[in-house]
């Protein structure tokens, strides 16, 4: 799907507020209610956009502690993937996961309120998955730039 400028401009609106009604975005799009709604409707379609979701602040919901953590497996089997990477997506506290070359096999984004809770997870919920050989803990000590926005 090739996309023009205003579609590209609606994306970002839709990226920085997706509450806007399509009033309000036909107003600062320059189009009518339908040609927005119609362009909103092609682009969930398309799968351009696949989901509205609510962010939420970590800080409030007692999730502040950010740890960047790093995993190596003991092999590269394919059935030794599969496996840790079905258990992992189970474990709410890992946010993020990413299959990555180098050093290690993945990089997990982990939210938990404290090091005491850090502590807990990996002992009894990370450290028991099968497989993993080693990790490497990296935590969060500011945040510079956490954007939801990819530009078109």
């Amino acid at each position: 799907m090739t996309l023009d400028e205003t579609d590209k401009t609606l994306l970002y609106l839709l990226q920085e507020d997706s509450s806007q009604t399509t009033k309000q975005l036909s107003i600062k799009l320059g189009l009518s209610v339908t040609a927005v709604y119609e362009r909103v409707k092609k682009l969930e379609r398309e799968n351009v956009i696949s989901r509205y979701v609510a962010l939420v602040d970590r800080n409030k919901v007692n999730r502040a502690f950010v740890v960047f953590c790093h995993v190596k497996l003991v092999q590269h089997t394919k059935e030794y993937i599969a496996k840790f990477e079905q258990q992992v997506a189970k474990l709410d506290e890992v946010l993020e996961c990413y299959h990555v070359s180098g050093d290690y096999d993945y990089i997990l984004k982990i939210y938990v309120a404290n090091m005491e809770e850090y502590r807990e997870f990996m002992v009894t919920k990370l450290t028991t998955l099968q497989h993993i050989g080693s990790t490497h803990s990296t935590f969060m000590i500011g945040e510079v730039k956490n954007s939801n926005i990819i530009t078109a």
